[in-house]
C-alpha cells in the first residue's frame, strides 16, 4: 500500500477548501514540476512561522489601537498631595562606570528635596578603579553636607538586584528612587513624581528616558526610535487602559512596602525590573506612568554594545515568562490583562523564528518557482502587512507623537532600524534559548562612555570588546542572503531583492562594524601602551 503525504493528498481532494489551496498555484508547470513531500516541508514550517510572527504584528496594531482609545486617561496631576513631604532614599547602583560616576553624582546632589528627608546611597559593585574613584567622590559630597553613603560589596552576589536589596537594610526612605549610572535626574524629579504615592495603592512611578546623545550617530538614533516606541505606545497604552506594565529598572521611584510586599529583589533573572514589576502587580499595586517628565541618559554608541544590552534584555524577559506566565494565567485577572502580559513578555520568541524563516528561506524561494505570482499575493500580503508593515506603523506614530513637526525623518530611519533589528537576531536567539533552556549567565554590563551630543575621543577610554564568533556568524548569514539575491535576479524575482537586502545590511552592518570597532579599539588601546611605556621611560 503506498502512503500519500498528507498535504498532496489534501490537494487531491474536491473539497471547497483543497480547490481554494489549488487556485493559489500556477499550471504554467502543470505536468512539468508538483509539489511533493519536500516542498512541503519547506513550505509548512515557513508560513508556520510567518503566521507566528504576524500574531506579534497584529499586537503592534492593537497596542497603537489601544493607545489612541485610551488617550483621555492619560496621566494628569497628582489628584492628591502630601500634606508633608515622606522621606526618600536614592540608590545608585554601579559598576564599574569610572566615567560616568562623577556626572551622575554631580546631578543627583542639584535634586530639590529636603536634605533631612533624602538619602542618597552609592551602592558600588564595581572591581576597578571606581571603586576608589567614586568613594572619594562621595566623601567630597559628605564634607559639603549633602546625605550621601557609599556603599562597596567585595562580591556581585545578585548583581544589580543584589546590590539593590542590600541597600534596602539600611535606607531609611519609605520610597526608593533608583537611577542607572548612565541617568541625568532632573532638578525637579522628586518634586514631580512623590505625590502619585498620595494614593497608598500606588506602588510605582515611572517616567520617560530621554537621550544625551540621539545624534550621536546614525545607531543611536535609531536606538532611539525604538526606544521610544516602547515608552510612547507601549507604556503609553499598558497605563492608560489598565493593562500591567513594568518598571524600567532606573529613573522611577517605588514604594518601599511594595517592593517588601512582593516579595523583594529577586536574581533570578537578568530584568529584575520586569520580574518584580509583575509579581507586585499580581498582588494589586497600582503603576503610574508620567510620560510628560523625561529622564535624559545615553545610549550605546557601538553596535556589540548595544547588541550585549539587548541580549540582556531578551534574556532576561523570556526569563520572566517562564517564571510568571503560570502565575500570570491562573490568576483571577481579566482575559484582556493576561492575553496582553503574555504577549509582553513573549516577543522575544521572534528572534529564533526569524532564524528558522531565515534559513527556510532560499529553498522556499525555490520551490515558490513555480508558483504564480499573483497567487503568491493571497500568501504573503496579509502576512507581510501582519508582520513587517507593522514595524513601520508602530514607530513612525510613536515618532510622530514626539516630535510631530521632524516625523518625517522617521521615514528615513525606517530602513537602517529594521536592518538593525536583523542584526540583533543571532545574539538575541541566543539570548531567548539561553533563557528557555535555563542556563545562567552573568550580568554583562553596557559599557557608558559619557558621551552628549558632540564628538568624543574615545582613545582615553579602556573598555575593550570581544564579540568572539558573533560577528563572523552574522557575516557569514549575510553571504547567504547575498545568495538568495543572486538567484532573485536570475529568476527575474526583482520584487523580493529590497527586503533581502534589508537582511544583508543588518547582518553586515552587525557583523562588519563590530569588527572594526574591536580593531579600533586595539590600534588606540596599543597607542596608548605605547604612550604609557614611552612616559616610563
Amino acid at each position: 500500500m503506498i502512503s500519500v503525504p498528507v498535504p498532496v493528498a489534501f490537494l487531491a481532494a474536491n473539497t471547497p477548501a483543497a480547490r481554494f489551496v489549488r487556485s493559489l498555484f500556477d499550471d504554467t508547470f502543470a505536468g512539468i514540476h508538483q509539489l511533493g513531500w519536500f516542498d512541503w516541508s519547506m513550505l509548512i514550517p515557513y508560513f508556520g512561522v510567518l503566521l507566528i510572527l504576524s500574531v506579534y504584528g497584529l499586537h503592534r496594531y492593537d497596542i497603537i489601537r489601544t493607545y489612541f482609545k485610551h488617550r483621555a486617561n492619560a496621566t494628569g496631576d497628582p489628584p492628591k498631595r502630601f500634606a508633608d513631604l515622606p522621606p526618600v532614599t536614592i540608590q545608585l547602583p554601579i559598576y564599574n562606570e569610572r566615567y560616568v560616576v562623577e556626572r551622575l553624582i554631580d546631578e543627583v546632589a542639584k535634586i530639590e528635596y529636603p536634605r533631612e528627608l533624602l538619602q542618597i546611597q552609592v551602592l558600588d559593585d564595581s572591581t576597578d578603579d571606581t571603586h576608589p574613584f567614586a568613594e572619594a567622590l562621595v566623601e567630597r559630597y559628605r564634607a559639603l553636607g549633602y546625605p550621601i553613603e557609599y556603599h562597596h560589596r567585595k562580591n556581585r552576589e545578585g548583581f544589580k538586584a543584589g546590590a539593590l536589596q542590600e541597600g534596602l537594610k539600611t535606607a531609611t526612605g519609605e520610597f526608593v528612587a533608583i537611577f542607572d549610572a548612565d541617568f541625568i535626574p532632573p532638578p525637579g524629579f522628586l518634586t514631580r513624581t512623590i505625590h502619585y504615592f498620595a494614593d497608598p495603592r500606588v506602588g510605582v512611578v515611572q517616567t520617560r528616558w530621554s537621550y544625551l546623545n540621539r545624534d550621536y550617530n546614525f545607531l543611536t538614533e535609531v536606538e532611539a526610535m525604538l526606544l521610544d516606541g516602547h515608552f510612547i505606545l507601549e507604556h503609553g497604552a499598558r497605563s492608560r487602559a489598565g493593562y500591567f506594565f513594568n518598571f524600567n529598572g532606573t529613573a522611577g521611584i517605588l514604594r518601599r512596602t511594595m517592593i517588601e510586599d512582593a516579595g523583594g529583589w529577586q536574581h533570578d533573572t537578568l530584568t529584575e525590573d520586569s520580574d518584580l514589576s509583575y509579581r507586585a502587580q499580581l498582588r494589586g499595586w497600582r503603576f503610574v506612568y508620567i510620560p510628560g517628565l523625561d529622564c535624559p541618559s545615553e545610549l550605546p554608541v557601538e553596535m556589540h554594545g548595544f547588541q550585549v544590552q539587548q541580549s540582556r534584555w531578551a534574556k532576561g524577559l523570556t526569563q520572566c515568562a517562564r517564571k510568571l506566565l503560570p502565575s500570570i494565567l491562573r490568576a483571577r485577572l481579566p482575559w484582556r490583562v493576561k492575553a496582553e502580559a503574555f504577549l509582553h513578555l513573549t516577543p522575544n520568541i521572534s528572534y529564533p523564528l526569524m532564524i528558522v524563516v531565515s534559513a527556510l528561506m532560499l529553498p522556499v524561494m525555490i520551490v515558490r518557482f513555480y508558483m504564480g505570482v499573483w497567487q503568491m499575493v493571497f500568501l504573503d500580503l496579509p502576512l507581510i502587512a501582519a508582520s513587517f508593515w507593522s514595524i513601520s506603523a508602530f514607530y513612525v506614530i510613536a515618532y510622530r507623537e514626539l516630535y510631530p513637526h521632524t516625523w518625517k525623518r522617521s521615514l528615513f530611519l525606517l530602513p537602517m532600524l529594521m536592518a538593525v533589528g536583523v542584526g540583533l537576531t543571532v545574539i538575541n536567539t541566543r539570548a531567548v534559548l539561553e533563557a528557555l533552556f535555563g542556563i545562567q549567565t552573568s550580568f554583562v554590563r553596557t559599557p557608558k562612555y559619557a558621551i552628549g551630543q558632540g564628538p568624543v575621543n574615545l582613545e582615553t577610554k579602556k573598555y575593550r570588546r570581544k564579540s568572539g564568533w558573533l560577528p563572523y556568524i552574522e557575516i557569514g548569514i549575510g553571504t547567504y542572503f547575498v545568495g538568495m539575491i543572486l538567484f532573485a535576479i536570475d529568476t527575474n524575482n526583482f520584487l523580493s531583492i529590497p527586503f533581502l537586502l534589508l537582511f544583508v545590511f543588518g547582518y553586515y552592518w552587525a557583523g562588519f562594524g563590530t569588527l572594526y570597532q574591536e580593531q579600533q579599539g586595539r590600534l588606540r588601546w596599543l597607542k596608548q601602551r605605547r604612550l604609557e611605556l614611552e612616559a616610563a621611560r
